[in-house]
């Protein structure tokens, strides 16, 4: 059997993979579900990609997820007079609602909502944090700032506000159209950028309605500080360690990955690393030992999943870079010290029969030496308990919802195969035995651990546990 790796890859696409070919060759090359990042491109190409995506499905036979990425709110400065100006430390500058193209002493900023929230001493910053401005005076439409930080300031560069807490909506009216359009789609994940408190994720939560899941992007000091509470209304998160790491102090990014990932890991909700892991591999063959150190590093956490993001929409390389965040991944689960590291942060099972069975399916296979764990699940539940406990031996998820498969193709370890519910036990059986060997996962003789409800069907339902012999 053909080893895969179970941390599973998340490959944004773009026109440098927007091809039947070259999302199958992605696929091919490790890839488990693919990004659809709706800050670019018009929805006539998502759906093109889309299509393409479950045409590769059918060939390959199996689920595929598709995360949508709603853009979120971009606050800009607007134009500026020939295009740029030179800012020097000590220079004092104006932002302003005025649209006049601005100047070395005055630029516009058309965002009512940031003067509102701004107080004195509070920091601005540009391009990504390369200018880095200190507010000295301002009002309801505008703000006298010193250059702490300076250099060349362009056209329409986008302005982050650490120290506040914004009073905008994580949906623009943008987000509102792009979501509506995902959700007719037929989007597995739905990705929320600019969460800054839990009520962003429970406005969306209202519209989507359990048409998909909601992974919620951590970007905002405001989202760390508030991540428990996010997280419990979240089917699962996203480390956003671009923004995450303009916003706050960038030494503190790597504890704050670690803290995310360990408690999203508790709550059995899948975690999602991303930003820059293979960044140079936009333009060269193989990355740096400290982008594959970063991916190792998050592996070695438990990352559900690990994501590319120019590397596979934009880059020369997008295969490679794909084969290469899997080989990485695969390297470290083979590692001794990737299960000792995974099982020292193994979580408590919670007070109830599903947490029971499941914990107790991953010490009976280890026991035993089961080939595999099969596990049936109507609503997700209990793949994502089985996830949870890191075992082993491979885990295949038997499920009668094509959805279901689809959002588990992108957390940890799980293989998901749309079957008929079964209806006895004697059907239970012979829909698991015959999944372990169709995959290679068991052969005659061998044995493997089943999960599944009683009454069988139920979503949430886990109760029942059997070790099953493959027979003849």
């Amino acid at each position: 059997m053909f080893q895969t790796q179970k941390t599973k890859v998340l490959a944004t696409l773009g026109p440098a993979s927007s091809t039947k070919e070259m999302i199958r060759a992605l696929l091919d090359a490790g890839a488990d579900a693919f990004r659809l990042n709706m800050s670019h491109g018009t929805h006539k190409a998502k759906q093109e990609l889309y299509d393409i995506i479950r045409d590769v499905e059918k060939d390959v036979g199996f689920p595929i997820a598709v995360l949508a990425d709603l853009q979120g709110p971009k606050l800009r400065i607007d134009t500026i007079a020939g295009g740029e100006i030179i800012l020097t430390q000590g220079d004092h500058l104006r932002l302003d609602m005025d649209k006049t193209p601005g100047t070395s002493q005055r630029v516009p900023l058309l965002h009512p909502e940031i003067f509102l929230s701004l107080t004195d001493g509070a920091s601005l910053l540009i391009n990504d944090g390369k200018i880095h401005l200190k507010v000295l005076e301002h009002g309801k439409d505008f703000a006298e700032t010193e250059v702490i930080v300076g250099g060349v300031l362009s056209d329409r560069k986008g302005v982050n506000i650490p120290d506040v807490v914004l009073p905008v909506t994580s949906l623009t009216d943008k987000d509102r159209r792009d979501l509506d359009f995902a959700l007719e789609l037929g989007a597995d994940w739905i990705a929320l950028s600019f969460v800054q408190r839990p009520e962003d994720v429970a406005e969306a939560r209202k519209i989507i309605r359990g048409r998909a899941a909601i992974m919620s992007k951590i970007e905002k000091p405001s989202a760390v500080t508030r991540f428990e509470e996010i997280l419990e209304l979240s089917d699962g998160v996203m480390v956003a360690r671009g923004d995450l790491g303009v916003e706050m102090p960038i030494e503190e990014v790597p504890g704050i990955q670690k803290m995310i990932t360990r408690s999203a890991r508790r709550a059995g909700k899948p975690v999602v690393v991303a930003t820059q892991m293979l960044e140079s591999m936009i333009e060269a063959p193989v990355p740096t030992r400290a982008e594959v150190s970063d991916v190792a590093g998050a592996v070695y956490e438990g990352a559900d999943a690990i994501m590319l993001s120019a590397e596979s929409a934009v880059g020369q390389y997008p295969v490679e870079a794909v084969k290469m965040m899997a080989d990485v991944a695969l390297s470290v689960e083979i590692d001794p010290h990737y299960r000792r590291i995974i099982e020292s942060l193994q979580a408590e099972p919670e007070a109830t029969s599903a947490d029971a069975i499941t914990a107790a399916a991953h010490q009976v296979a280890t026991t035993i030496d089961a080939r595999a764990i099969v596990c049936f699940t109507s609503s997700g539940s209990t793949g994502l308990r089985a996830a949870r406990e890191r075992p082993q031996v491979p885990i295949l998820c038997l499920s009668p919802k094509v959805s279901t498969g689809r959002r588990l193709a992108l957390v940890w370890g799980l293989e998901c195969v749309s079957v008929e519910d079964a209806h006895s036990f004697k059907e239970m059986v012979v829909l698991a035995t015959q999944a372990a060997q169709h995959k290679g996962y068991a052969k005659e003789g061998e044995r493997i651990v089943i999960t599944a409800g009683v009454p069988f069907g139920t979503p949430g339902a886990t109760n029942i546990l059997r070790i099953a012999y493959i027979g003849a």
